[in-house]
């Protein structure tokens, strides 16, 4: 049976679009696309402060689960502008995952259901 994974400070997530941050089925947790909006919803006016913020709550995830970056399997991140902060992002992304690294594929797309968000990610870890 899964097993929701939900942080508090993301519980929003369930009451308001009624879906689950993380979810654990057979020892993966699959999470939701994640955008860079603070704990108040409000979004950074740029990409930088927004991929940190990302990061930030997929790392909210994978503790409330009793895991670490080192249990992600896939990341895909999806970006408006992509080109225009991709440096960016790798360089911070590095900050989070070390070897073996999650397998990563990065999509430009046109836009999010939050307005002025630059980038989504979504993810995959496992137990081991």
């Amino acid at each position: 049976m899964p097993k929701p994974i939900i942080p508090e400070s993301l519980e929003s997530y369930v009451t308001d679009w009624m879906m689950s941050p993380g979810l654990e089925h057979d020892g993966f947790v699959f999470m939701t696309g994640f955008t860079g909006a603070d704990a108040d919803g409000l979004l950074a006016d740029n990409p930088t402060d927004q991929i940190e913020a990302v990061f930030e709550k997929i790392g909210m995830v994978l503790a409330e689960a009793g895991l670490g970056f080192e249990h992600l399997v896939e990341m895909t991140s999806y970006h408006v502008g992509l080109h225009d902060h991709l440096n960016a992002f790798k360089d911070i992304r590095a900050k989070y995952v070390s070897e073996p690294f999650p397998a990563w594929t990065a999509i430009e797309v046109a836009g999010f259901v939050r307005e002025g968000a630059y980038v989504e990610i979504r993810c995959i870890a496992r137990r081991n």
